[in-house]
């Protein structure tokens, strides 16, 4: 019985072996030689492959500054220098928080990628339909803008109509749209979040971290188009409704240091961001910003208790890069 089995088993292999052909095959050797996982024979081989987080700031998680800010305002924050790929500020980066519309970062960041922005969209009763309290551009069902123009609307404006019109031009319905979000999410490394919507309207399963929200923002900002939406102070838009009839908007950022309602520390020029506020989330704000020295910063802030003490701290975390010395 036991001759039997063994020759059972070493024909099932020699069969496996001689019939089983796999077209991309991997190759453990010549692939860890690629990725200096062990020694090359061929000195030309290193450094021939890029790292996955090569350009991204790493963080073990710990939290960095917090004892000299108004930490206590918010739950969850951090500094990143994209010159020198440090995280200079750490607070809970790691933790699951609710983005409200920063989320329309992500947004934004689709759409650039896969939409065209001279295509025309017809905006749909179910993007139009928004809850009286919700933030919107105004758009009614029927109205025809392009893409770029919606987009105005979604950064500059918040609009949650708008978010919902993108997706749906964009992948059909705001469930293939998430399906996207949360697949270019995984994509770029932003393993700790998970989308529902568009706009950022609150769901307890549509959550991300600070550091997730870091790079998809970074991500974001590899595009010019989306740093032009995001330095912009007001935008004129003119499109046709239902009807066919002309109609004019001015959309205006929500972002106070760009419309000078709030000033940054000396030395620091707040390039443009996106804000984000629900009862869940609390009031969020998500800043690229350049100091003297021509270096990049992303600076995050969750969940702050209240709009003045949001822009209170981020200053604070923003002073930290000025290179000031005193207050």
């Amino acid at each position: 019985m036991l001759l039997s089995c063994c020759i059972f088993l070493c024909a099932g292999c020699g069969q496996a072996s001689s019939e089983t052909v796999f077209s991309n095959a991997y190759d453990i050797y010549d692939t860890s030689k690629k990725y200096q996982l062990i020694s090359p024979d061929d000195t030309s081989l290193q450094n021939t492959e890029p790292f996955f987080a090569e350009s991204y700031c790493v963080s073990d998680g710990q939290n960095i500054g917090t004892e000299s800010t108004s930490s206590y305002v918010a739950e969850a924050s951090g500094v990143f220098n994209l010159n020198t790929k440090e995280v200079t500020y750490a607070q809970n980066i790691y933790q699951k928080m609710y983005p409200a519309s920063t989320t329309k970062i992500l947004t934004a960041y689709l759409a650039l990628k896969y939409g065209d922005l001279d295509s025309v969209i017809t905006v749909s009763e179910n993007a139009a339909d928004q809850a009286h309290d919700s933030s919107v551009c105004n758009i009614k069902a029927g109205d025809r803008l392009t893409l770029r123009q919606l987009l105005y609307g979604l950064i500059m404006q918040s609009g949650n109509d708008a978010a919902i019109a993108i997706a749906e031009g964009i992948s059909g319905s705001v469930d293939a749209f998430a399906d996207l979000m949360n697949q270019e999410a995984r994509a770029l490394g932003a393993l700790d979040s998970h989308f529902i919507n568009p706009n950022g309207l609150h769901d307890k399963d549509h959550y991300t971290t600070v550091y997730d929200l870091y790079i998809l923002f970074q991500a974001a900002i590899q595009e010019d188009a989306f740093l032009e939406l995001i330095r912009t102070k007001e935008y004129t838009v003119d499109y046709l409704d239902a009807a066919g009839m002309p109609v004019q908007q001015l959309w205006k950022s929500t972002n106070k240091y760009l419309m000078g309602t709030e000033t940054a520390p000396s030395g620091v020029s707040v390039i443009g961001g996106k804000t984000g506020t629900t009862n869940d989330a609390g009031y969020c704000l998500a800043l690229l910003s350049e100091n003297a020295e021509k270096e990049t910063v992303i600076s995050i802030v969750m969940k702050a208790d209240c709009r003045n003490n949001l822009y209170y701290y981020m200053n604070e975390l923003l002073y930290g890069f000025s290179g000031n010395q005193t207050k």
